[in-house]
């Protein structure tokens, strides 16, 4: 089992936003889903764009670059589930949001 890192505190990410974060030298994206947060991969798995920087409408992430669509909540890319991504745990301690990979 791995360490949660703080990446953000929670009032830089309000409901409906992501934020592009590093972990363990690691890009992580982190998303704020009506209060609950959620971290992915941090690139998009066709030509590695920055999914932190995406499009967040509900709990799905759309990339900046070629417009692939991932939920957030559970990882699964909605076109191709072949094209699925990783999720990280998040957890919140106070005002501190933390991810462990």
């Amino acid at each position: 089992m791995g360490n949660f890192v703080k990446v953000a505190r929670v009032g830089e990410i309000p409901p409906g936003t992501g934020k592009a974060v590093e972990v363990a030298g690691h890009p992580v994206a982190l998303f704020n889903v009506d209060g609950a947060f959620h971290a992915v991969d941090g690139l998009c798995p066709h030509q590695g764009g920055p999914l932190g920087e995406g499009f967040l409408e509900g709990n799905v992430v759309v990339c900046p670059w070629h417009f692939w669509q991932f939920d957030v909540v559970n990882g699964h890319a909605l076109d191709l589930p072949e094209a699925a991504i990783r999720k990280f745990p998040v957890r919140v301690d106070g005002d501190d949001i933390l991810v462990e990979i």
